[in-house]
């Protein structure tokens, strides 16, 4: 065994995967070989006694021990296929040709570069590093995009989501378009801009330290449970607008076609800046089971686009170019002070929820 395979072996253990030995070896060299790099032996099953297992008893066996020896190319492929059949996600770590069956059955089949060429040909990975701890290495890599990915999902899953409440409450109640077109169009590009740093984004040690699973019912349920808490803030946002600054004046007779339009920019820059804020800030609480940005925080790239979005939304009303392509006006200087408290209620309840969800229904399997 090379160096780094009892280190290798153990780092696996500790990050929750099961290291299993299938060899065509003897019992004696495998328990050699096992001793070795750290592995327990208390029984060694061998070829044999797994052909003379029935369906149900070589399923008990091969979950119940990890080390196998004096296996043909044949059993090693029942063994891979019968822990797949079971729900495990499987990865074959071979260099001969008699592990090229099991190889192609396993979810991901691995080599190294002074293996056969059969073996090569079989594997999914071929590692050019002589550490196995690059094992080890990948799969936390793994872990991390996983959760990335997974944070994306859910973000722009329950920010859609309540984004169409807001829109069809918004048409059926009022009397002009909630947010004109290009205003949905920036709003999308600024929104999208904001997440690029997504993938370079730290991740909790205590999420990688366990396998998670692709779990689309718990997304649907995040989306459900989260993605309405924007909607409810967006209709405080319409009420701030026509009621505290007067928008409602829009419909008045004796308003002029110039205030009317006026009023109408007004509540479009109002929903459009208070918009951009609660979907750029959702990420960082979504990101982590912990409290944002005190327990746990995101990457500076993260970080970064956030406040840059944040801070060009809210300059894009005072920009003459942008006012007139955007159809914006400035803003009252008292509506910031009603958007620092809708942003710090919006953060402080969808937390509060989010923790609620965790608790009821976990986090990804």
């Amino acid at each position: 065994p090379t160096d780094s395979a009892a280190r290798a072996i153990e780092a696996l253990k500790q990050s929750g995967v099961v290291v299993k030995i299938l060899t065509g070896d003897n019992e004696l060299v495998t328990r050699k070989v096992c001793r070795e790099v750290g592995i327990e032996t208390p029984q060694v099953l061998t070829g044999g006694v797994l052909e003379q297992a029935d369906a149900e008893t070589f399923r008990r066996l091969i979950l119940e021990n990890n080390v196998f020896a004096r296996l043909t190319p044949t059993q090693k492929e029942k063994i891979i296929v019968t822990l797949r059949a079971c729900g495990n996600v499987v990865g074959f770590l071979g260099d001969g040709i008699n592990d090229a069956p099991a190889m192609k059955a396993a979810d991901v089949g691995i080599s190294v570069d002074t293996a056969v060429d059969i073996a090569k040909e079989a594997a999914d990975i071929i590692l050019l590093e002589k550490s196995l701890m690059v094992l080890e290495d990948g799969i936390l890599e793994g872990r991390k995009i996983f959760a990335n990915i997974t944070k994306y999902i859910k973000m722009g899953a329950s920010s859609n989501f309540g984004n169409m409440f807001s829109v069809v409450g918004g048409a059926y109640f009022l009397p002009f378009l909630p947010m004109l077109p290009i205003q949905v169009l920036a709003n999308n590009l600024l929104y999208d801009v904001s997440q690029i740093g997504i993938p370079t984004d730290k991740v909790d040690p205590d999420f990688i330290k366990t396998p998670h699973r692709w779990n689309i019912r718990y997304i649907q349920k995040f989306m459900v449970f989260i993605g309405p808490l924007s909607s409810l803030f967006d209709y405080a946002t319409f009420f701030l607008m026509l009621y505290f600054f007067n928008c409602t004046l829009f419909s008045h007779a004796g308003t002029s076609a110039a205030m009317k339009i006026y009023y109408e920019k007004l509540f479009h820059t109002g929903w459009f800046v208070e918009s951009i804020f609660t979907q750029t800030l959702i990420v960082h609480i979504i990101r982590t089971h912990k409290i944002p940005f005190f327990q746990s925080s995101a990457s500076p790239v993260l970080t970064g686009t956030t406040l840059g979005i944040m801070g060009l939304a809210a300059a894009l009303p005072y920009m003459p170019w942008s006012a007139d392509l955007l159809g914006l006006v400035p803003l009252p200087g008292v509506f910031w002070a009603w958007l620092a408290g809708f942003v710090l209620a919006y953060a402080s309840i969808t937390h509060a929820v989010k923790q609620w969800f965790n608790r009821r229904f976990g986090g990804m399997a």
